[in-house]
């Protein structure tokens, strides 16, 4: 089962030839892990990350993260990856999936909102329902965030809370988290 977890993650990596780290399920730890990989792809998107189960459960964010309640933003689901890959900063060599430069734009624990409702679901039952509540308590986000699944996909938006802030936090914090260098340093680092 715990391999089955990473399959698909395992199947579209060449380990030989990309930095990632190799699939590995760990045990849940007792403050789940979340990070916010900012991925120069294709195209420039964020990845959220949500430890559930000793997995990464992962959406791909386009427009990334906002602390403005307003901004609805689409998430895409992605394949589970392994814990590890929450530290994970470097290239991914061009021609491999994902190929491209990753930062951890932002990182830490969450609370799950849902455990303490009076009906109180897991990660996993809010996963599966489709509607997940945190509390993110990261270097850069913090406060209640939201993932919706709609019929159209899901949606990931700041809730009303007192960490609710105008302005753009993208724009305001560009860098990693873990170094405070930028993608073209991280970039240049890989050559």
């Amino acid at each position: 089962m715990a391999e089955e977890k990473l399959r698909e993650y395992t199947e579209k990596r060449n380990f030989k030839k990309t930095a990632e780290p190799p699939p590995e399920v760990k045990l849940p730890s007792a403050k789940p892990m979340f990070v916010i990989q900012k991925h120069d792809a294709s195209r420039l998107h964020y990845d959220l990350r949500l430890e559930v189960d000793g997995v990464l459960k992962s959406w791909a964010v386009p427009k990334g993260p906002s602390l403005d309640p307003q901004a609805k933003h689409l998430a895409v689901p992605t394949e589970d990856h392994p814990m590890a890959y929450g530290g994970f900063e470097g290239t991914i060599p061009q021609g491999e999936y994902g190929g491209g430069t990753v930062m951890v734009w932002d990182t830490g624990t969450y609370r799950n909102i849902k455990a303490d409702k009076p009906e109180p679901e897991t990660m996993a039952e809010a996963y599966d329902k489709g509607r997940i509540e945190v509390f993110l308590e990261g270097k850069k986000l913090r406060g209640l965030f939201a993932l919706i699944r709609t019929a159209k996909g899901w949606l990931f938006f700041k809730m009303n809370d007192e960490f609710v802030k105008a302005g753009d936090i993208l724009e305001e914090s560009p860098d990693s988290a873990l170094t405070g260098r930028t993608l073209s340093q991280i970039a240049a680092a890989e050559a």
